[in-house]
């Protein structure tokens, strides 16, 4: 009888599948304990090769069909996946070397991932007997890795020394030992590194990098340095001012790098008026400081600069962006509010753990406790988990979401449990008048923020309630309660206790490194807010010092800001000498960089001598002093010109509670802007500004230009400046015009454009 082509289909592949079956029981019966392990050495094999990267298997929805787990993070599915699936085409042991995942990893057969590894490889070997010895699965039977040593963990090498041989070791829970050279993954940070099979670093230029060497669930972050050999190199001993510069010019010593020489009082004082209060020093303030004979005028300066209003200005917008202080979910009246909220606590200088502490566990209305809008910005459980991590621990949780955290040692499991921390914060809305009704995303009235007795986090993974547990703590939250009638009703003082604790380094560290980044152009850690064992900071004993120094001061941010900016690094030169020409991670020498949006508008406003106008606000607000970012929407009136110019200057719109939103970078609009933009033509021009009062003045030509470059660069002209300036003027038909020019010319130099 002949079968329909569909059922003998199956029938030959329900056939196939039988013997398939048989083989496998066979090669079970017949073979011994074997010494390959899947979960140590399959899994490593399928690591090493790539299989289960994110671009290839390892992918969210695989690749071809075939799909495993990233990174090895789930040795149960992979192990169902490569003997079930397929009909277990993938691993055959009756016939190992027709496995597919041996044909196509060698490409026998076609494979879009190309050749991961050869034929006489240990990799294939290791598949091979694995398969042939019958898919055994040791879950139970395998010692378990217990840590991951790798030598060295930290190296300088002298040119013409260009490589170095890491060796990695596996200590087992059975007490074994194993080389792991050929079996663990090297991955460079830096493109001028690379690493061979076997852990051997090359590097094709100095600089410094860090390799990450990964084998199953752990990792060990590699710092290396290669330096030129520089063999007349001879050590500047130069003084410190206080640790901060011993801990730097130790690590410079060792990289034989001379630090810069020291700024001059010109770049001082511009440097701090800038950093400090957002604003160039007055031509006046900037001549009396560098005519001040004292030998501590510089620390002088730093303590009066801190007291004044415009401190507390300049550093609330740097929280105001961090706390999402927007219009579209806060409106207006709560920006407002929030704002002055921030400003008010920076400006009485309240410690910085308090600050925290109050906008953890605040609750109430937003208009009256305006810290309540720090979790009116934040609308769920995750966003709040994933933004409290990143703001008050420098820790970046959201790769930990869909699967275990690939850098860092945190899996799904803390993700939900310390998400769930947040699920019982609840708000009311008492009123929304809302604009546009099919924006869900815009609030505009009162709301009430409360602790509730119920809410919980499912964790996807597990379709289980998480269980409520602080990053890193092995215990429940009601353990760390130690305020309040109930701890259930008090998990947020509990959050506040143990996040702020001197005990919890984490805070500390990501708060200083925060600190050390507004006023160095860098952190210590980089990007600033990812602590993690696989981005070390590039000066530890720095950071350690400074977190101490921070938190015996009782959290005192202008205590740590003082301290920083009388350091020698602090007050270097922007000029790099031979041996720190290409040094960006060590503070050898000041990073130049732009200044930031509201910066370069008030400083162009000052020189002129006119204030900008931002829609909603009366005339004469600084852009420092902006509390949100519009408070009058686009399609209701046109932007000003002041809007207009901090949106093309990369003010953040403030819907990421991070540094990164803000935009450094440069653009054509900007030129556009600097070079005949509207703000700066209406600068110039406007009628009463400052040249126009220089105009009639009575000052020589050469006495304008001189309070002109005072005014926008905190120095005299050099004699051939002053030169050109003054014939320009005695030449111009229209003196006005001319000194437009100069102006122009001043406003659009690198020096005023950049910090330095």
């Amino acid at each position: 009888m002949l079968l329909h082509p569909s059922r003998a289909g199956k029938v030959i592949l329900s056939a196939r599948f039988c013997l398939w079956c048989l083989a496998l029981a066979a090669a079970r019966d017949v073979a011994s304990a074997g010494d390959v392990s899947f979960r140590n050495d399959v899994m490593a094999v399928l690591s090493k090769a790539g299989c289960n990267m994110g671009t290839c298997h390892g992918n969210a929805n695989g690749k071809a069909g075939f799909k495993l787990s990233l990174r090895g993070e789930d040795p149960e599915w992979d192990i169902k996946v490569l003997t079930r699936d397929m009909f277990g085409r993938r691993a055959n042991p009756a016939e190992p070397d027709q496995s597919l995942i041996l044909l196509k990893a060698t490409t026998q057969i076609a494979h879009e991932g190309g050749l991961r590894f050869r034929k006489d490889s240990e990799e294939y070997a290791i598949l091979r007997q694995w398969i042939a010895e019958g898919l055994r699965d040791d879950a139970q039977t395998a010692a378990r890795l217990e840590r991951l040593e790798v030598e060295p963990r930290e190296a300088i090498l002298t040119a013409p020394t260009h490589q170095v041989q890491l060796r990695v070791q596996a200590v087992l829970s059975d007490g074994s030992r194993r080389n792991l050279n050929s079996l663990a993954v090297y991955d460079p940070a830096n493109p001028f590194t690379t690493v061979s099979h076997d852990g051997l670093v090359s590097a094709a230029r100095a600089g410094e990098t860090t390799v990450l060497v990964r084998y199953l669930d752990q990792q060990v972050p590699v710092r290396l340095a290669f330096i030129a050999a520089r063999p007349d190199f001879v050590w500047k001993n130069v003084p410190s001012h206080n640790y901060i510069d011993e801990h730097v010019l130790a690590k410079l010593r060792t990289l034989r790098m001379n630090p810069s020489a020291g700024c001059t009082d010109n770049e001082f004082v511009r440097r701090a008026y800038l950093d400090l209060l957002g604003i160039l020093p007055t031509a006046e303030e900037a001549r009396a400081f560098v005519a001040d004979p004292r030998r501590d005028k510089r620390s002088r300066l730093i303590d009066r600069l801190l007291e004044r209003p415009e401190f507390a200005d300049f550093w609330a917008l740097k929280w105001a962006d961090l706390l999402r202080n927007e219009e579209k979910v806060l409106d207006r009246k709560g920006v407002q509010a929030f704002h002055r909220w921030i400003r008010q606590s920076i400006a009485e200088n309240k410690p910085l753990d308090q600050f925290v502490r109050e906008l953890l566990t605040a609750q109430g209305s937003t208009y009256q406790n305006p810290a309540a809008n720090y979790y009116r910005a934040l609308r769920d459980p995750v966003t709040r988990a994933e933004s409290t991590a990143q703001l008050f621990l420098g820790t970046r949780l959201q790769c930990a979401k869909c699967h275990n955290h690939p850098f860092d040692r945190w899996t799904q499991a803390d993700y939900y449990d310390w998400a769930d921390v947040f699920a019982r914060v609840q708000y009311k809305v008492l009123e929304n008048r809302r604009q546009d009704g099919l924006d869900t995303h815009e609030f505009n009235g009162e709301q009430v923020i409360w602790a509730g007795r119920k809410g919980e986090v499912t964790n996807p993974k597990t379709g289980k309630p998480a269980n409520s547990r602080f990053l890193g703590s092995g215990g429940p939250v009601t353990q760390h309660a130690t305020r309040g009638t109930h701890p259930e009703e008090n998990r947020l003082n509990a959050l506040a206790d143990w996040l702020t604790s001197p005990a919890n380094p984490l805070f500390a560290r990501s708060q200083v490194n925060r600190i050390w980044y507004h006023l160095m152009g860098r952190g210590l850690v980089e990007p600033i807010d990812d602590f993690r064992p696989t981005n070390p900071p590039s000066i530890a004993s720095l950071l350690d010092a400074l977190t101490e120094d921070f938190a015996k001061s009782n959290f005192d941010m202008r205590h740590i800001i003082r301290r920083i900016m009388n350091s020698r690094t602090y007050q270097l030169s922007a000029a790099p000498n031979d041996t720190n020409l290409d040094d960006e991670m060590n503070f050898s020498h000041a990073l130049v960089r732009r200044l930031g949006a509201e910066q370069l508008l008030d400083a162009q406003n000052q020189v002129a001598g006119v204030r900008s106008h931002f829609n909603g606000y009366p005339v004469g607000m600084r852009a420092t002093q902006v509390p949100g970012v519009l408070a009058v929407r686009k399609r209701e009136k046109k932007p000003s010109a002041g809007d207009q110019f901090l949106e093309v200057f990369g003010k953040p719109q403030r819907l990421l509670t991070c540094e990164c939103e803000r935009s450094m970078d440069t653009s054509m609009g900007q030129a556009f802007q600097l070079i005949s933009g509207p703000t700066i033509n209406d600068l110039l021009t406007e009628e009463g500004n400052r040249l126009s009062k220089l105009l009639v003045s009575g000052k020589s030509d050469a006495g304008m230009i001189e309070e002109l470059y005072w005014t926008a660069l905190s120095r005299p002209p050099t004699s051939k400046e002053t030169k050109e300036a003054v014939a320009l003027l005695e030449k111009a038909k229209d003196r006005r015009h001319a000194l437009e020019d100069v102006t122009w010319a001043l406003l659009n130099a690198k020096e005023f454009v950049l910090r330095k």
